[in-house]
């Protein structure tokens, strides 16, 4: 079988190279998951959890190594040490509700009737990660998953090769069963008939909408359940009494942070024309502070994006929306670093509208449009103008103005005076293209298990 090679964004060369298991391989793991889950999840549930807290533990050992290893990979500039905040933070949470989550729900516990709800593990998951942040990604549904009594199957993308590898190495010396977790290097072949033959209880993916569609039809039949995160084209509302100089320094985070390779990440802004002048102006100004370069270098805040056919879609969007009025307000000489591959220059462009797939396509990249509109009736239809629905950000002085409108927006989060951020405690969820299923908060759990109810009478 062709080995799957890893193109390190940083300097065109092979970075990893790995052999795809073979089907037969494949299979056999996914057998050993299988005959494991039982053991597991009779293990009292303070045990697992205590496992798999040690298991992120080690990982956070491994930090030094690991910031490296992501910036060769993916691009990410070392300057900002990983992922391990919100990988501890989710992980303490979900630890931290999941007895009182999974525990049963009684309806009656009398001399006649004992009548209640259980929640029981799925059995074996399969997790399919991404690169752009793929220890979060991850964690999302390991944590929970194992948590829960699953046993779990991961599959990352060829652009984060390692990152399996570093996660099952720091579960497995915690004591987490070899075959509780195993990671393994799979083709899209072998993955899709894997699925076909009903071989996972879940699936989990995170990718494009293209890999989900893909995923679905594999799926198709085997009544398997999935959550899917498919991509979004999430949009912010600056309202003429937002706080404007906390609104730009946020969304320009929000659209250029890890060019732009977010999954939240904001990708159109839409501004009260009373404050888009100001909006505008501060937003370029906050853009040419940025250094594109190396991810090794100290004063890099932003690295490459992680390949180069990445860049080139951005690249294309750009051009098309420049020839069809945009105004693009950087000058790409101001950051020498871009060479017309991964390492591409942050634009921000004006005269846009949503006949530019750089409005309405996922761009994944470094470029932000910004409209100017008349009030909040127009931003909510723009907003609302998209097949993607996972986060919008509302920049206004009052909860419930953000909440009316957010009931509006068609979106699986609201936010308002923040942008690109997951709160362990909150469903992270979407619609439309995005997809469907929810990660985190106590839904978490009940997506990674199955209700069991129990009627027990005495006679």
């Amino acid at each position: 079988m062709k080995p799957i090679q890893l193109i390190s964004p940083v300097d065109g060369r092979v970075y990893a190279e790995r052999s795809p298991l073979a089907p037969e391989a494949a299979q056999a793991a996914v057998a050993r998951a299988r005959a494991a889950q039982k053991a597991w999840a009779a293990r009292p549930l303070e045990d697992r959890i205590a496992l798999v807290k040690a298991g992120v533990a080690r990982l956070n050992e491994m930090k030094d190594v690991i910031v490296e290893e992501l910036a060769w990979q993916m691009g990410r500039p070392t300057r900002f040490g990983g992922e391990f905040g919100g990988v501890n933070a989710r992980t303490e949470y979900m630890a931290e509700i999941a007895a009182e989550t999974l525990a049963p729900t009684v309806i009656e516990d009398s001399d006649s009737f004992r009548r209640y709800l259980a929640r029981e593990a799925l059995g074996v998951v399969l997790i399919i990660a991404p690169w752009n942040y793929p220890y979060l990604t991850t964690i999302n549904t390991l944590v929970p998953a194992l948590i829960a009594g699953n046993t779990v199957v991961l599959k990352h993308a060829s652009q984060t090769l390692l990152v399996g590898e570093r996660l099952a190495e720091a579960f497995h010396a915690a004591g987490v069963p070899e075959d509780v977790f195993q990671n393994v290097v799979l083709d899209h072949a072998t993955t899709e008939g894997l699925i076909k033959g009903r071989a996972f209880d879940f699936i989990n993916f995170t990718g494009s909408v293209a890999g989900g569609q893909a995923i679905e039809r594999a799926a198709a039949g085997t009544f398997t359940p999935l959550g899917l995160e498919l991509g979004g084209k999430d949009p912010g509302y600056v309202r003429a009494d937002a706080n404007l100089d906390a609104a730009v320094d946020t969304l320009m985070d929000g659209a250029l942070f890890n060019a732009g390779q977010c999954c939240c990440g904001i990708e159109r802004i839409y501004v009260h024309e009373s404050l888009y002048d100001a909006f505008v102006e501060k937003a370029v100004a906050w853009t040419n502070t940025l250094k594109l370069g190396n991810p090794f270098e100290a004063d890099s805040t932003m690295g490459p994006m992680a390949h180069a056919r990445f860049a080139r879609v951005v690249r294309d969007q750009i051009a098309e929306a420049i020839a069809a009025g945009a105004k693009p307000l950087i000058d790409p000489t101001k950051f020498p670093a871009d060479d017309g591959g991964a390492y591409l220059a942050p634009q921000v462009l004006v005269n846009v509208d949503h006949s530019m797939r750089v409005m309405t396509e996922e761009s994944f990249g470094p470029v932000v449009g910004i409209m100017k509109v008349k009030d909040d009736a127009e931003a909510i239809a723009l907003m609302n103008d998209s097949q993607y629905g996972l986060t919008a950000s509302i920049w206004t002085q009052d909860y419930d103005t953000a909440a009316a409108i957010g009931a509006q927006i068609e979106t699986g989060t609201v936010f308002m005076n923040r942008a690109d951020y997951l709160d362990p405690a909150l469903c992270w969820t979407g619609c439309k293209n995005t997809g469907r299923g929810s990660s985190l908060s106590y839904l978490g759990f009940h997506s990674v298990t199955r209700p069991k109810s129990y009627h027990l009478k005495k006679v």
